[in-house]
């Protein structure tokens, strides 16, 4: 047998030489397309829920929305965990499912099940499934760094503008912000104020919740045009919010103004970014998708950020401090190294 395969070779010589060249792009193919990754990628089928009730203690979390979550949950197939944690306004749920089982049917089964008990839950609460990430999914984190400005604009570009933009890099699942400050209109009641204009605190909070959208209003009929009529009611800026009316009269209408403090504040933090125990800063923190190419993405995320970086105010720039791009060459590295050595000893 193996002499009629090396006659064959011979007298076929063009057929061999097609074959090798076949086998050679096809190895060169998957040598630049297969992922590679410092770390291999052990953990089973995942799904995580998380849900964020402002106010809450972790028992209110517990008994009233992690435990309906918990039960609505059981009797998914291929489920082979089921755990969670309640903190303070947080509440953590994991759903383990068995090898093999694909994601994204995975994450299906979870969100139908949590779309069926999200109508029993809080009013207040918001969230939902947690980015397709796994534990080892953190390809790269940055900081906002140089100019002027305070915590809160630095946190504002890394929001508005940088985060945005880097979740539509392929590859990526999710961009946590983390540190800084989140800005925000607060309204401080007086109670003196309010008394004296008969004000209760329920009218003066309907008050803000009504005020503050656009709506449309119908359209007016100008010979062949057509005019759009609209109002505009969201609010831009704290004057917009001390203007909105709490007690409509025709003489002298009850503003917001005079019966609270408006002024700008930040979300209550539950922790802060510190950067070489120099003082507070504002970090990116890039999530990678499951099973994606650690060195594209950390690739496609540099010139991304290269790109965002010259509309950024004078003197801010994005300062990279943890790729795992160079974790994965160094990993690269050291596997070649070993094979020529034991090729060279062997």
């Amino acid at each position: 047998m193996m002499g009629r395969l090396i006659q064959f070779a011979l007298t076929q010589r063009m057929l061999m030489l097609l074959v090798v060249l076949l086998i050679a792009g096809g190895g060169w193919w998957a040598f630049q397309n297969t992922p590679i990754d410092a770390f291999p990628d052990v953990s089973t089928t995942q799904v995580k829920v998380i849900i964020k009730a402002p106010g809450m203690t972790p028992e209110e979390v517990e008994a009233r929305i992690t435990a309906p979550i918990e039960v609505e949950m059981l009797g998914i197939p291929h489920m082979t965990l089921l755990r969670s944690v309640a903190k303070y306004a947080l509440s953590d749920i994991t759903i383990d499912f068995a090898e093999g089982t694909d994601i994204y049917w995975a994450r299906q089964q979870v969100s139908e099940r949590l779309g069926a008990v999200w109508g029993d839950l809080p009013a207040d609460i918001s969230g939902g499934l947690a980015p397709m990430t796994t534990p080892l999914g953190e390809m790269l984190m940055f900081t906002i760094e140089g100019g002027d400005l305070t915590l809160a604009q630095r946190r504002e570009l890394l929001d508005w503008v940088i985060r945005p933009a880097l979740r539509t890099v392929p590859g990526v699942a999710d961009v946590n912000a983390l540190g800084g400050l989140v800005r925000t209109y607060e309204v401080v009641p007086d109670p003196v104020r309010m008394n004296a204009r008969g004000i209760s605190l329920r009218r003066l909070r309907q008050a803000l919740g009504a005020n503050n959208r656009n709506d449309g209003a119908g359209r007016l009929d100008d010979g062949e045009e057509v005019l759009l009529v609209r109002t505009e009611g969201s609010i831009r800026d704290l004057v917009d919010v001390g203007q909105i009316v709490v007690r409509p009269d025709l003489t002298e209408p009850v503003r917001v103004a005079d019966v609270a403090t408006v002024r700008s504040g930040a979300l209550t933090r539950y922790g802060a970014v510190t950067e070489n125990g120099r003082g507070e800063a504002v970090e990116g923190l890039v999530l990678g998708l499951r099973g994606a190419n650690a060195r594209r993405v950390v690739a496609g995320v540099e010139a991304r950020l290269r790109e965002l970086e010259q509309g950024f105010p004078e003197g801010v720039h994005a300062r990279i401090f943890y790729n795992r791009g160079h974790l994965v060459e160094r990993a690269v590295g050291t596997v070649s190294r070993a094979l020529v050595e034991a090729i060279v000893l062997v």
